[in-house]
Order: structure tokens, then C-alpha cells, then sequence
């Protein structure tokens, strides 16, 4: 399935290719061309959970990506991968563990990794909930207020 190419002026110009690893994962990776999404096969679906694993990821690449460029990292090979376990009543995502897979990081900076991937806007949206609001709006359809 083929969405668009990140934005060419930002950090995360690097195209990247999320793949579906299962119905409860993704790893995402940097790979020349436009972003891609991938699944092993056409009966996977890419679900509103792989969605947020991707919102994740493509976070945390972004941060750790533009902390290595000012750091002197090579970010050659970092690749995130996001999985997550269910929780009932309601069901919902309970636990959603990120993984930072950086072959080139030197040892002495992976606590730093793991401070600059927490500085991801949406780790810290899930961290500290937003109030979530649903409106009903009868009649043709409303722009969103600024």
C-alpha cells in the first residue's frame, strides 16, 4: 500500500516503510522512496492499532533521528519496532512496549536513546492523556473549529 513521502524539509525526511509484523506489531525502518506500508500478506489488515503503533514509531524515528544528526550518530540501521497486549472492559490497548533496534549506537549512549525516544510527542500524549470529547453534529458535515 502506497501513502505518500514524509515531508521533504523535515528531520524525518527519510522515507520509511512500516511493516506488519502481526496483529499486535509493526517495525518501521528507513528505506529510500516513498513511505510504504507492508504486510505479509493481502488478508492483514492495516488496523486502527497498527495505525497508532505507527504513530509511535514514526515519532520516536523522527526524535532519535534528529538527536543523532546534532549528536554525530550514525542512524544508519535504526529501525523501531512497537508492539502492544490488549486490555478488556473496554477493550482497549493496555501495554504498548517500543523497541529500539540501533546496531551503530555505541553502549555508552544507550540511556541517552531511551531519554530522547520518551521526548516523542506522542509517547508523552499517552503518558498524559488528552481530555477526549465525541460530538454528534446532525446535518452536512462541519469543519473542525481552529
Amino acid at each position: 500500500m502506497l501513502l505518500a513521502p514524509l515531508a521533504a524539509d523535515s528531520v524525518s525526511s527519510r522515507a520509511v516503510q512500516i511493516t506488519l509484523l502481526s496483529d499486535d506489531s509493526i517495525r518501521l525502518e528507513a528505506t529510500p522512496g516513498p513511505l510504504t506500508i507492508e504486510a505479509p500478506s493481502e488478508d492483514r489488515t492495516y488496523s486502527p492499532f497498527h495505525m497508532l503503533g505507527s504513530s509511535i514509531a514514526i515519532c520516536t524515528f523522527s526524535v532519535l533521528y534528529s538527536w543523532a544528526e546534532h549528536a554525530g550518530l550514525d542512524a544508519d540501521g535504526l529501525a523501531i519496532e512497537v508492539s502492544w497486549t490488549f486490555a478488556e472492559d473496554p477493550h482497549r490497548v493496555g501495554e504498548i512496549l517500543t523497541r529500539l533496534v540501533w546496531p551503530g549506537l555505541p553502549p555508552q549512549r544507550r540511556a541517552a536513546a531511551q531519554r530522547v525516544a520518551a521526548l516523542c510527542p506522542i509517547h508523552g500524549t499517552l503518558t498524559h492523556p488528552p481530555a477526549l470529547t465525541t460530538e454528534v453534529v446532525a446535518g452536512a458535515a462541519s469543519a473542525v473549529p481552529a
